[in-house]
């Protein structure tokens, strides 16, 4: 009797797995397709490829001072976090939250914070434009 029981509950149990994995390759494509959306928009707005932008926030210090989302060892406390920078309505509490005043922070922030300790790094507008899509992509 027993085997029986088994038996007959072995089709559940397929579908159940089945279940499972038609719903875990559907969140993870809704996932992969929400990425790909929030990185073409990162793209218009900045101009820039937040692919490229990992070496550079590395090379420029940024991941010393900053947290930083998907950057290992990005997790300086000196400045604030860059977590979903793109929700707030400013940039370094002064500047509206643009594109471009982003873009224009990274580059030479005390030309909006003349005492702001976040330094000019020397990094050129192009790279700031990878740093900027990659930050709103996070």
């Amino acid at each position: 009797m027993v085997s029986v029981l088994v038996l007959s509950n072995r089709p559940r149990v397929y579908f159940g797995i089945l279940t499972l994995a038609v719903v875990a390759a559907w969140l993870g494509v809704d996932a992969w397709n929400s990425q790909q959306q929030q990185s073409q928009v990162a793209r218009v707005l900045t101009l820039g490829d937040p692919d490229s932008a990992p070496p550079l926030i590395r090379r420029y210090g940024c991941a010393g001072c900053h947290t930083i989302p998907g950057i290992a060892g990005a997790d300086g406390q000196v400045g604030g976090s860059l977590a979903d920078i793109r929700k707030r309505a400013y940039i370094g509490g002064v500047a509206n939250n643009t594109a471009d005043n982003l873009v224009h922070w990274i580059v030479s922030p005390q030309t909006f914070s003349p005492h702001s300790a976040m330094p000019a790094t020397g990094i050129s507008e192009a790279e700031a434009r990878d740093i900027a899509a990659y930050l709103y992509m996070h």
